[in-house]
């Protein structure tokens, strides 16, 4: 679209994908697969657009500046108590493990590292999204399953600090990770110093000026004013965008902020996913099969077992933590972060994985219920109690 009008380009751009979201609802397929795809098919005249990777960076910014805005700080500390064991075998199994397997088919330390992150990772969008669509948000397992997404949605963006580092070349010795935690820890403390002594006595302010313009433009500001912090000290945006999200938890009525702010990131992330897209060529031969198929079945394994001994150490029945397990397998938004990280064949497998993982995903979301009556029979009555069942 490089001939044509900057907003004719635009136009075509948001139809294309509004007819790639209504046909994904018609037949139930993830939106981020589709904008995906709509960029690797409009990567000819879409690749090196400034203007569409920036448009994608702020829905990103965005995007985990919503998702700070649920967590207090005292809240954090209530979740990681309660499920640090079930997200410490996520790790173990989904990026270490993962880590471990690349070395073994002879790739490098930094390779392996960003693909162990590509796998690490659910999706929170795709996996909430399916939990409402097929009402399954009531069932005992779904408390575990959204505080593990939020162990991983914690542990993801420190992750993504320390690879932004590595992949710039910087060296792999104990004061470079003692630099990077310093670093996190300060703008943490900064976040949660700023939350609970300015933020927090800001109610009124906020309230009253809620129905003005500036509404949001002083809240969008802040997201990527602390996620340009978080580049400006060499870490991840997404990152300094959790961390004020953090900072305006303690505000009343979050959700006021998240109504005014909901429509700009609905409108800008497909971005994000659709610019990921430009990169990856798929008229290459597809790198490292065979690790691409181990990857797929390697990490849907370890999230079954993340799942279901994780829920099990939760509280959960064998049932409902094989629920867990089964409807975990899916990557997606902190996946394609991380993957863009990369570059040539290290991409486009991430790529792949992706895409082969979400469909899977998906597949293992909607089967749960039935493989788990097969496999571990039906309940012996039909009255149990709600934690357990």
């Amino acid at each position: 679209m490089e001939h044509l009008p900057q907003l004719l380009g635009a136009g075509i751009l948001l139809l294309s994908l509004y007819l790639a979201a209504i046909s994904g609802a018609r037949f139930r397929v993830p939106g981020i697969i589709l904008y995906i795809l709509v960029g690797i098919l409009a990567g000819v005249w879409l690749r090196d657009s400034h203007l569409l990777h920036s448009a994608g960076e702020f829905g990103i910014v965005l995007l985990f500046f919503l998702l700070g805005l649920e967590f207090s700080y005292g809240r954090l500390k209530s979740i990681a108590g309660k499920v640090w064991p079930a997200g410490t075998l996520d790790a173990a199994l989904n990026l270490l493990v993962t880590i471990g397997i690349c070395f073994a088919f002879g790739l490098e330390l930094v390779p392996s590292l960003l693909i162990g992150g590509v796998v690490f990772a659910t999706s929170s969008t795709v996996t909430a999204k399916l939990m409402q669509s097929t009402k399954r948000m009531a069932n005992a397992e779904s408390e575990f399953m959204l505080a593990l997404l939020i162990f991983e949605d914690l542990v993801a963006p420190l992750f993504v600090a320390l690879l932004i580092g590595i992949v710039e070349g910087q060296d792999l010795s104990p004061a470079f990770f003692l630099l990077v935690l310093g670093k996190v820890a300060l703008l943490a403390a900064g976040a949660i110093l700023i939350g609970r002594f300015v933020f927090s006595r800001l109610h009124d302010f906020f309230d009253r000026i809620f129905s003005e313009d500036y509404y949001i433009v002083l809240t969008v500001g802040l997201a990527l004013t602390y996620g340009g912090l978080a580049v400006y000290l060499g870490l991840s945006e997404v990152l300094g965008a959790f961390l004020a999200g953090m900072m305006l938890s303690g505000v009343r009525k979050t959700e006021d902020i998240e109504t005014k702010i909901l429509p700009v990131r609905d409108l800008l992330l497909p971005l994000f996913f659709v610019y990921f897209g430009t990169t990856v060529s798929l008229g290459e031969q597809i790198p490292y099969i065979g690790l691409f198929i181990t990857l797929l079945l390697w990490s849907t394994a370890a999230k079954i077992i993340t799942g279901y001994y994780g829920g099990k150490w939760y509280g959960l029945s064998k049932k409902a933590s094989l629920r867990a397990g089964l409807s975990m397998t899916t990557r997606g938004e902190f996946s394609v972060v991380i993957a863009s990280l990369a570059a040539g064949s290290i991409k486009l497998l991430s790529g792949l994985f992706v895409l082969g993982s979400v469909v899977l995903g998906i597949a293992l979301f909607q089967l749960a219920p039935w493989l788990t009556r097969k496999l571990l029979g039906k309940p012996a009555g039909s009255k149990m109690r709600a934690g357990t069942k």
